[in-house]
């Protein structure tokens, strides 16, 4: 079970979630409006870190993280909480916090897995969220996207909601675009009202916006989807709306309609066992092009939110527990592949372009270890008073994870170690490695 902070006996400092050793940070302690995620080797070792703060600026002196500038090898797991920001700008960002150079190839974000489905690269691709999603989705190598706003353009009668942006003259339907192949919701958009009809009317004519919808009695098109979390950390007192709040209106509004379930080809970002394989197969990368003579072998996953966060890392590490018990490389890459029992499996095996179909079943991380802190969307203060009540409380009360994660196990967000913040997991991780900086 998840048991209580290391420092639940300590004054605790209700302003920020933290405690009473740290009051005197509480007006700088505020989250970013994305996780932060670090990586570094420590001989065999590679970290993943999420859940930045602002005190991590006033720490980046100290011991940990003065080795962490010697020592820093990847930054993974960015996860655009607020909107969708390129890696180049990640990678800015997290430089300027941590004085640590950085640069965008370090960067893993919720939709980088994306480069590795090339059968729809080609294909006219509609995409969903704020920020430059087309540049994005350029950059992944998608050739020919379109945005919600192009349709809207294109298409002036079918976005109604608000009526001050209802067309003041009778309009024709322009209607100069493709048809719709495949949908990838990158992020929480703007106007959510608007992005929701319009991609409900994309998947009901399947893609033909210039006809009616059609009565579902075949599956409709491929639905990519990047992000699931349902809540995330701001300056605010309390978390605040994730994607994964706009992918709940989506699949119940397309359910309402339909009478079916929505169907997803792929789910990336935490907790999807996707990410996190393709993560360490970037890690790997690093490795060989750094001349490594050791495998990475061990992971550290550190995060604030036990439904994404710790479900993932946990998730991954049963992954690779069966894989040492021998389980063949075939059964492996399916399991790997398989988002949830109930979404699509994605990408199926055999479908993945060389070299992922290999690379991705062939890990050397042998363990993936979760950390938990207590300065984000996790704030003790808030949970049950003791580590049963909590636990019965997870089984019975709460369940913040993606829909197509229905067959939930409470073991699997239970961490490994529940620390205070980012710097006291870099302790705890020097000490169990046995590294001394």
């Amino acid at each position: 079970m998840a048991r209580e902070c290391d420092h639940a006996n300590e004054q605790k400092c209700y302003c920020c979630g933290g405690f009473g050793h740290i009051q005197k940070l509480c007006d700088k302690v505020k989250c970013y409006s994305h996780s932060l995620a670090l990586g570094f080797s420590l001989t065999s070792m590679a970290c993943w870190f999420e859940a930045g703060c602002q005190s991590l600026q006033q720490k980046r002196h100290s011991r940990s993280w003065s080795t962490l500038r010697v020592n820093l090898l990847y930054q993974l797991f960015l996860s655009p909480m607020q909107g969708i920001a390129s890696r180049q700008k990640k990678a800015d960002q997290m430089s300027h916090v941590l004085g640590v150079p950085i640069t965008m190839d370090q960067i893993i974000m919720s939709h980088s897995p994306l480069r590795m489905f090339k059968k729809y690269h080609d294909k006219c691709v509609l995409v969903s969220g704020q920020g430059p999603v087309l540049d994005i989705a350029k950059n992944l190598g998608f050739e020919n996207v379109v945005s919600i706003d192009m349709l809207r353009e294109s298409f002036p009668l079918l976005d109604m909601v608000d009526h001050n942006r209802r067309p003041k003259l009778p309009s024709a339907t322009v209607g100069h675009l493709p048809n719709v192949e495949a949908v990838i919701l990158f992020g929480e958009p703007i106007r959510w009202e608007t992005h929701l009809q319009l991609i409900v009317d994309v998947l009901l004519t399947h893609g033909n916006l210039s006809g009616a919808h059609h009565s579902p009695t075949r599956a409709h098109l491929p639905l990519l989807a990047c992000n699931m979390d349902l809540l995330w950390m701001a300056e605010a007192q309390s978390p605040r709306f994730g994607h994964g709040t706009f992918l709940v209106c989506l699949e119940n509004i397309y359910k309402k309609i339909t009478g079916r379930d929505l169907k997803y080809e792929a789910l990336m970002g935490k907790p999807s066992e996707l990410t996190y394989h393709f993560a360490e197969y970037l890690i790997r990368g690093q490795a060989i092009e750094r001349q490594w003579k050791h495998p990475v072998t061990s992971l550290y996953a550190i995060g604030d939110n036990l439904m994404t966060d710790i479900y993932g890392a946990n998730l991954y590490n049963r992954y690779l527990e069966e894989r040492v018990k021998g389980r063949s490389h075939k059964a492996v890459a399916k399991m790997a592949a398989t988002t949830t029992t109930t979404a699509t499996a994605s990408p199926q095996e055999g479908e993945l372009d060389h070299p992922w179909a290999g690379e991705l079943a062939l890990p050397s991380a042998t363990s993936c270890k979760s950390l938990l802190v207590c300065t984000g969307v996790y704030n003790p203060s808030t949970e049950a008073a003791s580590s049963s009540s909590a636990n019965q409380h997870i089984r019975e009360n709460v369940f913040h994870g993606h829909r197509d994660f229905r067959f939930f196990d409470p073991e699997l967000v239970e961490p490994d170690h529940v620390v205070l913040d980012v710097n006291e997991a870099v302790d705890l991780i020097f000490h169990k490695e046995n590294f001394v900086p």
